[in-house]
């Protein structure tokens, strides 16, 4: 009897030193299969991220395919010099720089000539030597038009010049009043480059020149834009 028991025991000891190492393979094989589950979701989060990050790239570089950016831009007007037809010395000055003057008001006095404004503007710059000799032709008052204020950009012509034209839309924005965007359009793209931008190109050797692209905005909504502001454009391609 006692020999049967010890085999008995004996089967049964071994039966739950198999059981447990089946157990421990088992547990081996979930810890294995938590791993590769793991890698698989870290390898897929990876994916993912490239993924992701690629087409963020692509969608960034189309909206920047689709723009053209200028920043070098001036708030700025065309001036308009006055000047005596007839050599003489300057004998008055009636008006300061920042007055506003009406078409016809008469501004300076050279001899005996009248120095009228042509229109209604702003004086931006005048002559004060009182008794000095000045040459015909020589500017005593300067002044802009307030409704001819544009954002005027230089832009190289190879740097997206030919993808402009009039009538397309444009934001802003204007140094004094930090990143807040305004609308415009392209109102006029000079035919001729500005003989005073040419920028050389060390590449080919040539000459980069320089194109105006002025922007018409709102001007009776806007009176705190100031002539001489300085400016950054986006245009955006048809």
């Amino acid at each position: 009897m006692n020999n049967e028991k010890d085999e008995i025991l004996k089967s049964e000891t071994e039966i739950l030193g198999a059981e447990k190492e089946i157990l421990q393979e088992i547990k081996k094989e979930e810890k294995q299969l938590l791993g590769l589950k793991k890698e698989v979701v870290i390898i897929s989060g990876a994916l993912a991220l490239i993924i992701t990050g690629a087409l963020i790239g692509l969608l960034y570089f189309k909206v920047l395919s689709q723009r053209i950016n200028i920043d070098k831009s001036t708030v700025m007007a065309p001036q308009i010099d006055l000047a005596a037809k007839t050599t003489g010395p300057l004998e008055e000055i009636f008006v300061n720089i920042g007055d506003e003057v009406p078409a016809n008001a008469v501004l300076a006095r050279v001899g005996d000539e009248l120095i009228k404004a042509k229109t209604a503007g702003l004086v931006i710059a005048v002559k004060d030597n009182i008794g000095q000799l000045f040459p015909a032709g020589t500017p005593i008052v300067s002044m802009i038009d307030p409704n001819d204020l544009r954002i005027v950009g230089q832009i190289d012509e190879n740097k997206g010049l030919s993808d402009i034209s009039v009538g397309q839309s444009a934001t802003f924005t204007i140094d004094a009043f930090g990143n807040q965007k305004f609308n415009g359009v392209v109102d006029e793209i000079t035919p001729t480059a500005d003989s005073s931008g040419i920028v050389f190109s060390i590449s080919d050797k040539r000459e980069t020149k320089q194109f105006d692209v002025k922007i018409r905005y709102d001007i009776a909504a806007h009176p705190e834009f100031k002539n001489g502001m300085s400016a950054k454009i986006t245009i955006y391609k048809n």
